[in-house]
């Protein structure tokens, strides 16, 4: 029997039908390949420099020094491990002194990314930690001590020697305490400086690289030391801004590539119709010849299981070798390191393709069960065919699964099933509609944009199947084309070109004004100046805050760590008050409990709401403060953003500085030194070396997402082809008829033309209805973005379908309007 289907396939590959059906399963492999393997390759490749900001794929935080057991551990699930100390210390010189954070590093550090210092022999990459008695300093400190290279100062116990400064440093964080400038040294230095005592606050990291899936082999393990007290440091948690980036890339990735899929699935779908079609003689045949229902079964399923494993096979090559000259063409485009592809989406990609033959085409081929022996002589006897509602149904599950395979969200796949049901029957009564108005309309055009009108009216049925084909898979390419767009705007707009470079810190009360009158002779853009005071939660609604926030919180550093506590009198502006009312204009602080403003972020991990009271000590007093009002905080605006909020009136009485970020163009850096120089006491931190490799990552994603686009492009191309192709007969029968009643070819191909054109333009229009209203529902529920309209997009859909489905099937059309009219009745004949 698979002999036997093999040579009836290769007869069969003469048709245009099967080689339709061929077309399009080796598309939908090679699509789903080709995007497998990129999206698994870019989003490890992401996720691998995503690394580079925190140190390491993990980074393990804890203030005492690890054993050897987690160093071991960590040696046996396959990573490469660097440590590090860290503390703040002040550095001296001449009578000038500098808070300094210092961080010791060893023989592997970095992990990730390189190590940029510049010496007296120029900029030159490191790895490992400077010599003995010797430091690599921030630029900054060496302003403030007056200190250049050769030139020594003191720490601690012992004098250090400038051997560098540094340029580059890859696992450099934005916070608070990575404020003030920075020192590497070895670890050797550091116990000679003598500095780690008692009660000093010191914190220990251990970094480790692995390969791809490393660390989720050792994921319990993780799991296991956040109940010992030890942080497991993530990028969507300790990145904010860098996390979200992934989190939507990743998404949108996976969108792509569902949308590759749906297409693929369509063209084999529309394929299949008239494959079914073609062969419901041969059945009856078959039955007339004594065969039964199971031997004919078999022999179609042999054929067309011999049709998905060599489309498979080519699919599989083409998408594999797709993706390796994609990526030789970005290599000088892309900075990203890529890992080496992985062996799952080469199974995903035949695994989905075996999956739609099943889904797309199975419940077409159940006709074939249904075929009577008389048929070879009554032609009419035609099996009904499977209804249409089961068709989707079966073909809808199918997808689904695909769809929870590729997103991994269960609820999402849900709700794209039941949107997609309302939407596909929705298209099919527009679809309706369109063409009884196109058929009442059609006397008032002439010449041949009547004829086309009207041929495509009168084919109902068929012509609606046609127009939700494509108006799904126009709406697939407009749906991509349109959230790369807008996800795009989105990251540029949250990152303008003046965005905050710098951060300063440490403004004493007494020098605010002046302070603020320097910068303002610097730049043009800078946040407002918020007082900053230090308080650490010590009760929650008058309980012990372990024994309120949930129990995955009960470790979380915000617990153990004094807060930055601000006070201020109008909402910031990048903060929007989701719950309760913002402070009245006339709140006056009096005894006893004081109104306080919390972020969502943090009242959503402590299980917080309006009504619950935080106790904090300040400065070893206690204040107590009511929620009465939460605030969604933009973490991604690289402005000052504070977790709780007080009125003013309330912490103006204890120890404070003020902070400010602001925006520092490149010809003014050297008169920032002056700055530098006038307020000793003032720290700065320049942030633009991550607003940088974020900025490339964004590049990279860019160049990512367009060309997914092009690979879902050429998926919606095999819908269009395979549609084309199944509706042959049809057009076949009429350009016939229409060439014996005196037709020319001339005015057939006008004709043919103008159909298409009304096909391709009703089509963008029902396509612009479903793009507008996906994309609202995917903004507001899954991408969190803002909804917005698309004026353009009722143009430019309606415009590509016409282009499109015009274009592509006056061109397939064409050997049909040159051929004798006897020609046509004698293929009409045999179809």
């Amino acid at each position: 029997m698979a002999r036997l289907a093999l040579k009836s396939l290769w007869r069969d590959l003469r048709a245009a039908d099967v080689r339709a059906l061929f077309l399009a399963m080796i598309i939908a492999v090679a699509a789903t390949t080709m995007i497998g393997f990129f999206l698994d390759r870019v989003t490890q490749g992401m996720a691998r420099q995503a690394g580079q900001l925190l140190g390491g794929d993990v980074v393990l935080v804890k203030g005492a020094p690890f054993e050897q057991v987690d160093v071991t551990r960590l040696r046996e699930g396959g990573f490469k491990t660097s440590e590090q100390t860290q503390m703040v210390s002040m550095a001296s010189r001449q009578g000038a002194f500098q808070l300094s954070s210092l961080k010791t590093v060893d023989s592997d550090y970095p992990l990730y990314g390189t190590l940029t210092i510049r010496t007296a022999a120029g900029e030159v990459q490191k790895t490992g930690p400077p010599a003995v008695g010797e430091v690599w300093i921030d630029a900054r400190l060496g302003r403030r001590l007056e200190a250049g290279l050769g030139d020594d100062f003191q720490l601690g116990q012992t004098r250090v020697r400038v051997a560098g400064f540094i340029e580059r440093e890859p696992d450099q964080r934005v916070g608070l305490a990575n404020l003030n400038p920075h020192i590497l040294l070895s670890q050797a230095t550091l116990e000679h400086a003598d500095l780690i005592h008692p009660g000093a606050r010191v914190t220990y990291r251990l970094m480790g690289r692995g390969e791809s899936g490393a660390v989720e082999a050792i994921q319990p393990w993780l799991d296991s030391l956040r109940d010992q007290s030890i942080r497991v440091m993530d990028v969507e948690h300790d990145s904010p801004r860098l996390g979200r980036t992934l989190e939507r890339t990743q998404k949108y990735l996976s969108l792509a590539g569902l949308a590759a899929v749906l297409l693929a699935g369509v063209a084999v779908a529309m394929a299949t119709r008239r494959y079914v079609e073609r062969h419901l003689m041969t059945v009856a045949l078959l039955r007339c010849f004594g065969s039964q229902r199971r031997q004919f079964t078999a022999l179609f399923l042999y054929q067309l299981g011999w049709l998905a494993l060599v489309a498979s096979i080519l699919g599989a090559a083409l998408g594999w070798l797709g993706q390796e000259a994609l990526l030789s063409l970005l290599a000088a485009m892309l900075t990203l390191a890529l890992p080496p592809p992985g062996i799952m989406p080469l199974a995903l990609g035949v695994l989905t393709a075996v999956a739609m033959l099943a889904g797309f085409a199975g419940p077409t081929l159940l006709r074939l069960k249904n075929v009577s022996a008389l048929k070879v002589l009554r032609h009419e006897l035609d099996p009904m065919p499977v209804s249409a509602l089961w068709v989707v149904l079966v073909a809808s599950l199918v997808f689904g699964a695909l769809l929870w395979l590729f997103s991994k969200d269960l609820m999402l796949s849900f709700w794209v099933l039941v949107l997609g049901f309302i939407a596909l029957f929705g298209l099919w009564a527009v679809s309706a509609v369109l063409l009884r108005g196109l058929g009442r309309l059609s006397y008032r055009f002439h010449g041949p944009w009547r004829m086309g009108a009207r041929q495509l009216a009168q084919r109902t049925r068929s012509s609606q199947g046609q127009m939700v084909a494509f108006s799904v898979t126009l709406a697939a390419v407009g749906f991509i084309t349109l959230v790369r767009a807008d996800l795009l705007d989105d990251w540029q707009n949250r990152l303008p070109a003046d965005a905050p470079n710098q951060f300063a810190i440490n403004i004493q009360p007494s020098e605010r004004a002046d302070f603020t009158n320097a910068l303002d002779t610097l730049t043009t853009s800078r946040s407002d100046v918020y007082p900053l005071v230090r308080g650490r939660i010590v009760a929650i609604n008058d309980r012990s805050p372990r024994e309120v926030v949930p129990e995955k919180a009960r470790e979380d550093g915000n617990l153990r760590r004094e807060l930055n506590l601000t006070w201020r009198e109008a909402l910031p502006d990048t903060n929007e008050v989701t719950q309760g009312q913002w402070f009245a204009p006339d709140a006056v602080a009096g005894e006893g409990v004081v109104p306080i403003s919390m972020a969502e972020r943090l009242a959503t991990r402590f299980d917080l709401s309006l009504g619950d009271t935080l106790t904090f000590d300040i400065g070893g007093s206690d204040v107590t403060g009511r929620i009465t009002s939460i605030r969604k905080v933009d973490w991604e605006s690289f402005q000052p953003n504070f977790f709780v909020i007080f009125p003013p009136g309330v912490l103006e009485g204890f120890s404070h500085s003020f902070i400010t970020a602001f925006y520092l163009p490149s010809d003014k850096r050297d008169a920032l030194g002056q700055v530098v120089k006038q307020f000793p006491s003032v720290s700065f931190l320049d942030i633009g070396v991550i607003l940088n490799q974020v900025d490339r990552m964004l590049s990279q994603v860019a160049r990512a997402i367009l060309f997914i686009l092009l690979f879902v492009g050429a998926a919606g191309v095999a819908v269009l082809f395979a549609a084309l192709a199944a509706s042959r007969p049809e057009r076949t029968h009429e350009g016939a008829l229409l060439r014996v009643f005196g037709a020319q070819s001339g005015y057939l191909s006008k004709a043919h033309g103008a159909e298409f054109l009304w096909l391709g333009g009703l089509s963008g229009v029902m396509a612009a209805v479903l793009v507008e209203g996906g994309t609202a529902a995917l903004y507001a529920f899954w991408l969190d973005l803002p909804v917005r309209t698309h004026p353009l997009l009722w143009m430019g859909l309606p415009s590509a379908g016409m282009a499109l489905v015009g274009g592509l099937g006056w061109v397939l059309g064409r050997d049909l309007r040159r051929q004798p009219p006897m020609t046509s009745l004698g293929q009409l004949e045999q179809s």
